[in-house]
């Protein structure tokens, strides 16, 4: 009989030739155990999905009891389905006024399909800016506003009328104009390596896109619920985005995103052609009612006031001469080295010492450090000394 990882191998599409191949028992809280009962520290989170810890017991009750309810009933937006319209309400309430409607999908991907579809509708354009190495998802849509031609060149061609900025370059504000639908950034970008805009440059972003009647399209999918210290991050910039991207730890560990946006805009998409943007599963039941239990765990917890005394640990304790920079804001943040091979040995030493860290997309030489918003003081300081450690082991300091 062939083994899980064999047929994991055989069956299972892959992604990459080297998977990190761990055979996974359970997660619970801040903690993965393998087969064999090891437990590993999650410092990616599923990579920003486990905001508060794997399997919450109020994520789990609340699952459980709407699988005795029902589970899908039909397409989305048809039926009034209690977990959506009560999850909606409560993101409405801890939003701006103008981020009223909310649109559930299952990822964070169709997230952005659904929001450029939508501004596309509402402003009767075609253009869309995007920036250099950034990362939105991978389907087509998606795809067309990455920032890194490496992952797009295979599958071109593309959405036409794209266009590119770079991060923080004010020159090149001018090049939004009447022409442009909508301006699509990460308020972080996260596989950049954690590249945090200046608050005056994105002051500057949203007076334009205002002036020439573009969209702001804001990804929260890996910053939102929490993460960077604020419930979302574009509270940092004393602006609001005219739509906004959610997805990953807005589910509590399910599959589901959204984009949100003011009823204005939303209702754009009911006519002209009726049912402008349609999904099956999208808002799935289940789903909805464990993003639900995990927003309100967040909120009665507030998880997220606890996350700048979380990062000024990390900094601290991740002090070491072979570390170039620490980046980012809150619990999102990566260690900059020198090259990838070196990136790759300290994560694979990581793992086997018990701790799960990652390196990003767009920027092979730092890592990634997403944990979930529950660690511990001693968790971090200890993670903190293993990582060090292991960047002593490879660099033979």
């Amino acid at each position: 009989m062939l083994s899980q990882k064999q047929l994991f191998l055989l069956n299972t599409a892959q992604t990459s030739n080297n998977p990190r191949f761990l055979e996974i028992e359970k997660a619970e809280g801040n903690y993965i155990f393998d087969v064999d009962g090891k437990k590993y520290l999650d410092l990616v989170s599923g990579f920003a999905v486990s905001n508060i810890g794997h399997r919450h017991p109020a994520v789990i009750k609340a699952i459980k009891k709407q699988l005795d309810r029902y589970l899908h009933v039909t397409v989305y937006g048809e039926y009034v389905q209690s977990p959506q319209v009560n999850f909606a309400h409560l993101l409405s309430t801890v939003l701006p006024e103008d981020l009223s409607s909310v649109y559930f999908t299952n990822s964070g991907t169709e997230a952005t399909e659904g929001a450029l579809k939508l501004a596309k509708r509402y402003t009767g354009r075609s253009e869309i800016l995007a920036f250099n190495k950034a990362y939105h998802g991978s389907t087509h849509g998606a795809l067309s506003v990455m920032g890194n031609e490496y992952y797009k060149q295979a599958y071109r061609p593309l959405l036409p009328n794209i266009g590119f900025l770079d991060l923080n370059n004010e020159d090149q504000l001018d090049l939004i104009t009447k022409k442009t639908a909508a301006v699509i950034l990460e308020t972080i970008q996260g596989e950049a390596g954690v590249r945090v805009p200046d608050k005056s440059y994105f002051k500057k972003l949203r007076k334009k896109c205002s002036e020439t009647g573009t969209l702001l399209i804001l990804d929260e999918i890996q910053t939102g619920f929490g993460r960077t210290g604020k419930l979302f991050c574009f509270e940092h910039y004393d602006l609001v985005p005219d739509i906004l991207l959610v997805a990953k730890g807005m589910g509590g560990g399910m599959p589901i995103g959204a984009f949100i946006s003011s009823k204005e805009i939303m209702d754009s998409l009911k006519d002209n052609p009726i049912l402008g943007h349609i999904t099956t599963f999208g808002g799935h039941p289940v789903s909805c009612a464990a993003g639900l239990a995990s927003l309100e765990i967040i909120l009665k917890e507030r998880l997220h006031q606890t996350v700048s005394v979380k990062e000024a640990l990390f900094r601290k304790h991740l002090a070491h001469p072979k570390i170039k920079e620490v980046r980012g804001l809150g619990l999102m943040l990566s260690i900059q080295l020198d090259k990838f091979e070196n990136v790759e040995k300290i994560s694979s030493l990581c793992v086997k010492e018990g701790i799960i860290i990652d390196w990003f997309l767009h920027c092979e030489t730092a890592m990634r450090i997403a944990p979930p918003l529950t660690i511990t003081n001693e968790e971090i300081i200890n993670a903190c000394n293993i990582i060090k450690k292991t960047i002593d082991t490879v660099y033979d300091v």
